[in-house]
Order: structure tokens, then C-alpha cells, then sequence
């Protein structure tokens, strides 16, 4: 069907008139706004180990912060190297100075990890050992020397930091 010359004359004004689609920046600017926020709350200075309900930290002033480090949990049962059981506490009962089943994973783990620059293996490889406020001395006395023997010798501590009161 034809169109008149008025028909013509009106399409024409309204498709003049009519607006392109715009963008809506207002969900844009919501998405980028939670975006800042989320990066903000996780650009934290605070590193925070693995840790267990079973095992209960000592507390110190020191002021270090841990490395990323291969770490053996220590609690009143059992030896745990990055999670999985190397030995329990009852089998440990000898006079032995090292832990047999620690430095067989201990090596294994060496294994898996990149080969070190000479001047970090003059310093050993770094390991972070979690132990419970209440395991024997003796015992952690063992897992040092057995970490020391399987050239992890660059041994940290965790422990909870305690707030001191400054006057």
C-alpha cells in the first residue's frame, strides 16, 4: 500500500526525533563500585596460616610476619605435613632424635618444589611449624632437628601475636 505524502512527511520528523539507545551506567557503576570495595577489603597486610580448632598457638610479641613456607602442624595426636598425617604422637615414643616418617615427606616435599640458588641452599629451604601450646619440648625439639636434617634448617614458629598495651 502507498503511503500519502503526509504519512511520508510524519515518518520522517518521528524518525528524526527518536533517540538512539543509550547505555545505563548506573548497574556499570554499581558492578565497578563493588569491585573497589572488594579489592579494598583484600589488599591486607594480615597473612593468616592454615590453622586447626585442635591446636592452640602460643602467644609472643614478635613482630615478623610469616612466609610462604612448607608448614607441619604439630597437635597432641598427631604430625601433619601440609595437611596430611605423617605420624602420631603415640608412636613416637623412643629415644630416637629424628622422626623417620617426617623426613621421609619432608624430602618428598623438597622433591616437588623448585631446586634452590646456591645461597638459599646455604640458608635451607624455609618450613613453618604450627605446634600446640602444650606438646612437649622433647617432641618439638625432634621435629627441629629432623626438619634440620632434611635441609629445611630455616625453621619459623607460629604463634599468635599479643597485643601489648604501649604507655
Amino acid at each position: 500500500m502507498k503511503m500519502s505524502r503526509r504519512a511520508k512527511r510524519m515518518s520522517r520528523h518521528f524518525a528524526r526525533n527518536k533517540k538512539q539507545p543509550a547505555l545505563n551506567l548506573v548497574s556499570l557503576m554499581d558492578i565497578f563500585t563493588i569491585l573497589v570495595f572488594f579489592l579494598m577489603v583484600n589488599q591486607s597486610d594480615v597473612r593468616v596460616l592454615q590453622s586447626s580448632e585442635s591446636i592452640k598457638l602460643p602467644e609472643s610479641t614478635a613482630q615478623s610476619l610469616p612466609e610462604e613456607a612448607l608448614v607441619v602442624f604439630v597437635n597432641k595426636d598427631s604430625i601433619l605435613v601440609q595437611g596430611r598425617a605423617v605420624a602420631t604422637v603415640s608412636d613416637l615414643q623412643g629415644e630416637d632424635a629424628l622422626i623417620p616418617a617426617l623426613k621421609e615427606e619432608l624430602l618428598y616435599q623438597a622433591s616437588k618444589q623448585r631446586l634452590l640458588t646456591s645461597e638459599q641452599e646455604q640458608e635451607g629451604r624455609p618450613i613453618t611449624i604450627v605446634g600446640d601450646k602444650l606438646i612437649p619440648y622433647n617432641l618439638l625439639k625432634r621435629i627441629m632437628a629432623t626438619c634440620a636434617d632434611a635441609n629445611y634448617t630455616n625453621i619459623s614458629l607460629a604463634v599468635n601475636r599479643k597485643v601489648t598495651k604501649e604507655v
